[in-house]
């Protein structure tokens, strides 16, 4: 076997091996990568969300994005040396180019909206490739438009990142909103609902109260009959405030009368 194929067949085992190699790094990373930041599934016209995946809040800016409506992005992003770099000049020269083609004529390019850390988004694709990460971002709408754009974060040259390293990068731009914060503003009333709820929190015109029951009617009066002793008269009056006792005559002084007894026997009452 001569020289020039032993190298041949090294140089193609090489590269062989380190495509392999590239291709279980890139698995490792896209699975991680969207494991971490879960994706939205758009309409297929982007102007609604079929199923919400991840918030995402954005760390630096700005990021500039193009409406939904635009069939291309002339201002596709890039995170570099910690910055977010938007190549509008480039853009305008790309769409400057476009323009001429039958059907895009918009000589002024397509409607576009900055983004500043703190504004969150989706995002709908990721993509691992030899030399980056690429992360195609979608909107909420703002004025009635949703935006749209890529974001590129590159390899180190000359080495692929590990899905840990890879994940650090993203995280220096995208971080995921946690969980009660999105749920929070999903709860968020829709418009007309707060209004119903408030309405439905006034307080009520109070119950009027019932009315209580007549009172008993008053016990019937306590009689004294003659003949009666004076056990059946304490038994009807109670204790006399006072007694006098003359002979075979007896006297039971009350408040507002008295009883005399002869004999022990009711004979008058005064």
């Amino acid at each position: 076997m001569s020289r020039l194929t032993v190298l041949s067949s090294l140089v193609c085992l090489m590269m062989g091996t380190s495509l392999a190699a590239f291709t279980q790094d890139a698995a490792t990373i896209q699975k991680k990568l969207v494991s971490d930041y879960a994706l939205t599934q758009p309409t297929a016209a982007f102007d609604d969300i079929v199923t919400a995946g991840a918030v995402l809040v954005l760390q630096k800016g700005p990021l500039m994005m193009v409406a939904v409506s635009s069939s291309v992005n002339p201002y596709p992003s890039t995170y570099k040396d910690g910055k977010i770099k938007n190549p509008l000049g480039t853009g305008r020269r790309i769409w400057g180019t476009l323009s001429q083609v039958p059907g895009i004529s918009s000589p002024t390019g397509p409607q576009t909206r900055t983004f500043v850390a703190g504004e969150k988004m989706w995002v709908t694709k990721i993509d691992t490739r030899e030399d980056a990460i690429v992360f195609d971002l979608f909107t909420d709408a703002y004025s009635d438009v949703r935006y749209k754009t890529s974001l590129t974060f590159p390899f180190p040259k000359g080495r692929v990142l590990s899905a840990d390293e890879a994940e650090k990068l993203v995280g220096e731009v995208l971080k995921v909103q946690p969980a009660e914060e999105a749920k929070t503003d999903a709860q968020q009333p829709a418009p007309g609902v707060g209004q119903q709820a408030a309405t439905s929190q006034q307080p009520t015109e109070a119950v009027p109260a019932p009315i209580p029951p007549p009172p008993p009617p008053p016990a019937d009066p306590k009689t004294i009959a003659l003949g009666q002793t004076p056990d059946q008269v304490t038994a009807a009056l109670g204790q006399p405030e006072k007694i006098v006792k003359l002979g075979t005559k007896q006297t039971y002084y009350y408040k507002d009368m008295k009883v005399i007894f002869v004999n022990g026997k009711v004979s008058d009452v005064q």
